[in-house]
């Protein structure tokens, strides 16, 4: 599928091709959720903490004796049932982080980077640079292009001074084309890749399969072994 590039100043700069192995694909949402429930749970601290009853600090004397008072037999205040005691079953210091295999994240990038292709949400950059690095510029820039609501993915490198024009402006992301990541691509409504950033990806899934249901664009599942033709 084709595209037109444009640049910061609002002006048409060529087309270019963009492959159907990363933009063309019908998107699955369940690998999309998979992908961004990855995140998400990797980056959890886990560092929730609450006292048990060997953590307390209370006494450890029995509160009366055990019996002759009436009342029901206790031991320290250390328990749960105590104000002050310890919490039964609390939350401990833990990794959240769950499982998923390489080719998975692989292919659920792809499938979100062809979800906004689909959606018409992918613009195509020249180059993402400024000149003076001031953030009154880029803003105006920004708005010629009806940009509000932006990520930007460059290049292994990023222009110091265009990183330093944006990071002022809100909702405005600038990434490097190795930290392109699913939930980052989700959260913002414009995708906007330069051309240096395409050709890194093409690069990285140069080998990637594309199957014919995805090619074709429909989507439809396999049928089960044994199923009847039509």
């Amino acid at each position: 599928m084709k595209a037109d590039v444009t640049t910061l100043e609002a002006s048409k700069a060529g087309t270019v091709e963009l492959a159907d192995a990363i933009f063309g694909l019908k998107p699955r949402p369940d690998l999309i959720h998979r992908m961004v429930r990855y995140q998400l749970l990797k980056r959890m601290a886990g560092t929730h903490h609450a006292q048990d009853r060997s953590e307390v600090n209370v006494t450890g004397k029995k509160m009366y004796k055990q019996k002759g008072t009436g009342q029901a037999r206790h031991g320290d205040k250390s328990v749960p049932q105590w104000r002050g005691g310890g919490k039964a079953f609390g939350p401990k210091p833990r990794s959240h982080a769950i499982e998923l295999p390489k080719k998975v994240r692989a292919l659920a990038l792809r499938h979100a980077l062809s979800a906004k292709a689909q959606a018409g949400e992918i613009v195509v950059l020249d180059k993402a640079a400024s000149k003076d690095g001031k953030t009154s510029g880029i803003r105006d820039q920004f708005a010629k292009l009806a940009w509000s609501n932006v990520l930007i993915i460059d290049g292994a490198e990023l222009e110091a001074s265009f990183v330093r024009a944006v990071r002022n402006l809100p909702n405005i992301d600038v990434l490097p084309v190795q930290g392109v990541n699913v939930y980052d691509i989700l959260r913002r409504k414009t995708l906007v890749l330069t051309k240096a950033a395409i050709a890194a990806l093409e690069e990285r899934f140069k080998d990637a399969p594309i199957g014919k249901a995805d090619a074709k664009g429909d989507g439809k599942a396999p049928k089960a072994r044994g199923e009847a033709k039509p």
